[in-house]
């Protein structure tokens, strides 16, 4: 991969996503793993003029790992702040502290020289900001929802008292704002103990592609039941030796929203995919929620049917809004 390619996505990010300028601080947190496409966001920043540094940890083993405590700190001095990880630091205490006081904010977890040149990144983020936008909007005025899928999903859970958090639009320019690159998701944090049905997942799992769907059984909130083939068992395995009871419970339910999003394994794009729901186990008490929990790990189902109250949102992965 050419590092011009790289640069080229990079630029996006900084100049249209963010919005630096020069004599910003921008600080790039990045990690043995990452290190490669961490140049390339120094690179762009350094190109509008921006005061730029790089700090380099060891990757974290969770989703959800603080980082060490100097970067911690370092992160709460920038203006602007890119996390370019292979874990998601999105929903640490570091971040939330961070955007506190308004650090603007892209978390990268896990993003891939083929995202910056042919996937999300790509997109036209005033179009997926617009879908964002539109779909956070309906999701704060929902009671209930309602999931279905052929596959033999068939979950519901209550939104009451709920509001979703800020929508993952792609663009971060003003104090405060973060989310993800690439962007394009509305999400909420249903309220816990309503989550009950069956939810089979069909796109992702712990960072791969699901080969054998994994079927999930609810109750009040929590996962009770794990069926399918060796990807069931090596979620089961996954979620034992956590020893975390907030790990079994349902801690978001996300919309993608960008069109160039794709389903590849990396929860980071697959997410973000156009009409595509996931669900995440774990912490939420940073958008909304009232579980903790060591992780944030994200479940991806497709041709999805969604329903929020009365309306119709989602047909066998279609949006329609």
């Amino acid at each position: 991969m050419e590092f011009v390619d790289l640069t080229r996505g990079a630029r996006t990010a900084v100049e249209i996503c963010m919005g630096v300028k020069a004599g910003e601080n921008v600080l790039v947190v990045t990690d043995t793993g990452k290190l490669g496409i961490a140049s390339a966001f120094a690179a762009a920043s350094n190109a509008v003029g921006a005061e730029t540094s790089t700090m380099i940890m060891a990757p974290r083993t969770l989703s959800g790992e603080e980082p060490p405590r100097v970067v911690a700190e370092a992160m709460k001095g920038a203006d602007v702040l890119f996390l370019v990880t292979s874990k998601s630091l999105s929903h640490t205490d570091a971040r939330v502290e961070a955007t506190k006081v308004g650090v603007r904010i892209a978390s990268m977890p896990g993003i891939t020289e083929d995202m910056l040149t042919v996937g999300g990144m790509t997109a036209d983020f005033d179009q997926v900001s617009e879908l964002a936008r539109k779909v956070a909007a309906l999701l704060s005025g929902t009671r209930m929802v309602r999931l279905s899928t052929s596959a033999g999903s068939d979950l519901s859970m209550s939104l009451e008292g709920r509001r979703p958090g800020s929508p993952d639009t792609g663009i971060f320019r003003a104090r405060g704002e973060w989310g993800n690159l690439p962007a394009g998701e509305a999400y909420v944090a249903p309220v816990e103990s309503s989550v009950n049905g069956v939810l089979v997942v069909d796109g992702s799992l712990l960072g791969e592609l699901v080969r054998e769907p994994v079927t999930l059984t609810f109750e009040k909130g929590r996962l009770l039941k794990v069926e399918g083939g060796a990807g069931a068992r090596k979620f089961e395995m996954f979620l034992a030796k956590l020893e975390d009871e907030g790990a079994y419970r349902v801690g978001e339910l996300g919309i993608g929203t960008n069109p160039k999003a794709r389903v590849t394994g990396r929860i980071l794009e697959d997410e973000k995919a156009l009409g595509t729901v996931h669900i995440a186990f774990g912490r939420n008490t940073d958008f909304g929620g009232l579980n903790e929990s060591k992780i944030h790990e994200d479940a991806v189902i497709l041709n999805a049917t969604l329903w929020l109250d009365d309306l119709q949102i989602l047909q066998g992965g279609r949006l329609m809004v």
